[in-house]
């Protein structure tokens, strides 16, 4: 018996250690497994709190900062006025006052003493004064206009010499065309026909009245002895009792 009790011989000592670990495990396999079936199945057993904070995510970090704005050097211009620079309060009270006195202004009783010493010298002193005080006055002559002037047409109708008749244009006759053409001329220092343009008249008779008036003649129109050249006006008539 001694024996049977220490250890087993030949197998003829026979226990259930075995089959209740099996048990025992499997137990607690199971209590494992519904423990983690249980949430899945039915989320709502779970505390409203749990469920909060599974759910809902930490809020994002905070942006960061700024970066701070460039320090602005800032430079101080001292403004110093000249009518303030010596108009300042003094420090401290002086121990000596001076006084400024103005010096009164010069007497004109040394011109008068000049004037008696001139005098008595016959007059030099201020004679030479006055030479020196009066400058020449030089008078200019103002410059002659180049410009013709401008004379009347019946001053210049006064001044004819040669007035050849102007051809009265056959076409103009045929088309019973008669009237007035005025022209525009200068007649130079010499009399003769310089410039001459037409201002009104019927076309048919202004190349007539240009061709006859660039041979009209005129005496020099004088001014202040000198002849000048003048500008004018010309009158041309056309009529069927002659040009």
């Amino acid at each position: 018996m001694f024996e049977d009790s220490l250890m087993e011989s030949g197998g003829r000592l026979k226990t259930g250690t075995g089959r209740w670990m099996w048990l025992t495990g499997g137990f607690n396999l199971a209590i494992v497994a519904v423990m983690i079936l249980i949430p899945l199945l039915y989320p709502e057993a779970l505390p409203a709190t749990a469920m909060t904070a599974m759910l809902t995510a930490p809020p994002p970090p905070p942006p960061p900062p700024p970066p701070p704005p460039p320090a602005q050097v800032v430079k101080q211009v001292k403004m110093v006025s000249e009518i303030d620079q010596g108009l300042h309060a003094p420090t401290k009270i002086p121990k000596d006052i001076k006084m400024v006195k103005d010096e009164a202004p010069p007497s004109v009783g040394g011109m008068g003493v000049m004037g008696g010493m001139g005098s008595a010298t016959g007059g030099t002193l201020g004679g030479v004064m006055g030479g020196l005080g009066s400058a020449p006055v030089v008078v200019r002559a103002a410059p002659k206009s180049t410009a013709p002037l401008k004379v009347s047409s019946g001053t210049v109708a006064g001044m004819a010499l040669s007035q050849p008749t102007p051809v009265y244009p056959p076409i103009a006759k045929a088309a019973h065309v008669q009237g007035v053409v005025v022209l525009h001329a200068i007649i130079s220092k010499q009399g003769t026909i310089e410039n001459l343009s037409v201002i009104s008249g019927p076309p048919m008779l202004t190349t007539s009245a240009v061709d006859a008036v660039r041979r009209w003649r005129y005496r020099p129109y004088l001014l202040n002895g000198d002849p000048v050249e003048v500008e004018t006006t010309i009158n041309v008539n056309f009529t069927f009792g002659g040009g």
